[in-house]
Order: structure tokens, then sequence, then C-alpha cells
């Protein structure tokens, strides 16, 4: 696969999002195992998921994500990047248990994680109150805890995503490239912001072009996702410029479009993508491209 050309699409579909605006978030072990098959159609070579319970509580039991990982595997093969927990599994080294748990099977073994390279206040604003929303929210990822991350991971041979929220984030995803405890090509993903959401790079070219400021010039791919905002606003700017997208209902409800399913907003990324002259990498490209 030629990195540059062809589009690595993700579908990051639920994250922690409830159906009070869309009701097509999947939360169930069948829902998210349907719902790999419907994105995997639609153009997605990765999918990023968080498992649910039933009423769409976190649910960080190593046994659900094997089961969710293998039922998916038997009708699909689309490539699997399970979260770390984010803020509700996240506090220091034990951070990867879940996955550790998992790559004990090769039937459960995730083929990329996300590795947030910094630390962030993740506050959100409410501009009708002129309020703080989360004054007191830290998401905590010391360079200490990255790096064990990045070995762990390295020794297990799972691929790590670099999830950058600013240019420092971005600038020690590179750091971890060169120092060698993680596997190149590098995998960047700019985590744009929009809405209430405050922390992190809002989703303008002008911000996505500074983040692609610091990254090498060649060996590694960079994509972007929004969340809290429409990503589609600034897909064709990541089209025309080599990048990859990651979309879904986990990240923003898409109300304006009518609510869609994820499979509808990847046709219109794909269709973005056709108009743009770049073809979209299937799953096997994107294990040989990163050497999964």
């Amino acid at each position: 696969m030629n990195g540059q050309k062809k589009v690595i699409l993700e579908c990051r579909v639920n994250e922690y999002a409830m159906r009070d605006v869309n009701p097509h978030v999947p939360w169930t072990v069948q829902e998210l195992v349907d719902e790999a098959q419907r994105v995997r159609e639609a153009g997605a070579a990765i999918m990023h998921f968080h498992a649910r319970t039933d009423d769409g509580a976190p649910n960080n039991r190593p046994e659900v994500y094997a089961e969710i990982i293998e039922r998916v595997r038997e009708k699909t093969d689309i490539l699997l990047l399970p979260t770390l927990g984010y803020s509700s599994n996240d506090d220091d080294v034990r951070r990867i248990r879940l996955i550790s748990r998992l790559a004990e099977r090769r039937q459960t073994k995730p083929d990329i994680i996300p590795l947030d390279t910094g630390s962030i206040n993740i506050d959100q604003f409410d501009a009708a109150s002129g309020t703080f929303l989360c004054a007191d929210a830290v998401y905590r990822n010391d360079t200490a805890t990255l790096l064990y991350c990045a070995d762990e991971m390295r020794a297990r041979g799972i691929k790590c995503k670099f999830t950058c929220w600013d240019m420092g984030f971005v600038r020690r995803g590179v750091k971890l490239l060169e120092s060698g405890r993680c596997t190149r090509p590098g995998y960047f993903l700019f985590h744009l912001t929009e809405g209430p959401h405050i922390t992190g790079h809002p989703a303008t070219p002008l911000a996505i072009d500074a983040l692609r400021s610091v990254l090498p010039q060649e060996d590694c791919y960079w994509s972007c996702n929004c969340m809290g905002g429409n990503l589609l606003a600034v897909a064709p700017h990541v089209l025309a410029n080599g990048g990859g997208l990651a979309i879904g209902l986990g990240d923003y409800h898409y109300a304006e479009l009518g609510c869609p399913t994820n499979a509808q907003l990847l046709e219109r990324v794909t269709a973005l993508a056709r108009e743009a002259g770049r073809e979209i990498a299937t799953p096997d490209e994107v294990r040989a491209y990163f050497h999964l």
C-alpha cells in the first residue's frame, strides 16, 4: 500500500456516546458484531470500539472484549482497535491489563491499540452559562507510563496508534519512533475537537497543517477524527493532503445530517475520497503497510 495515496478509514463506532440524540450508537456485543460487518462493507479497514453494558455504561471486562473480537473475526476481516478504557480504566501502567489479557490468545489479540501520547485537561465549556463542565478532569499519560505501555505492546506484537490532542503529543510520538520504542511506520491520529470540547486543536485546515508540520517527512501515516463536531467539514483538506479519516458516532451525533448510521457516514467519506482521486485501503493492505 502506498501510504500517501490510499485512504485508511477507521470507524469510531461508539466511544462513550449515548443515544439521546442519535439512536444508532451500538452498545451490546451483538450490536458491535453487526456493526463491524456493516462498516467494513462501507469501506472501513479498522474499527475502534468500547465495550458497553446494555444501558450504555463502560464495560471493561476482558471476557466481553474477547467475545466481541472473536465473533467479529468470524464474520469479517476488519482490523480491531479496542480502547484501553480511556478515563474509565486508565490510571497508571495497569491501563493495559485489558490488552495484555486479550493478547494471551491469538484469537483475541488486538491488531492495534490507541496510545494517547500526553496528558490533558479534558474540559468542556458551556457557552450559554459561561461555565466549565469538567473543571477537575485530568487524563494523565505521563511519559514513564507511555514508555512502559510502548515496550509491552512491542513485545506482544501489537501496533500502537498515537492519539494526538495537540502538537506536543505528536512530537512525543515521533520520539517514541526515533527511540525504537514503537514500530515504524508511525500511525498518528490527530484528535481534533469542536463544540463544547476545548482541549485539542480545532477542526480547521490551519490546525491540521500545524500538527502535520512536526511529522517526519516519510515512514508515517496520519489521520484525523473530530470529537464534538462534523469531521466532514475538513475531510476534503485531509484527503487532498494525503491523510486518512477516523469517523463515527462515538465522536459526534451528526444530527444535522439526519442522525445517520456509522455505515452511512462512511459512505459519505468514500464518496469524498473518490472525488479526491484516492482509493480506499483494505484491511489486508493496512496490515501489510503497518507490518501487523
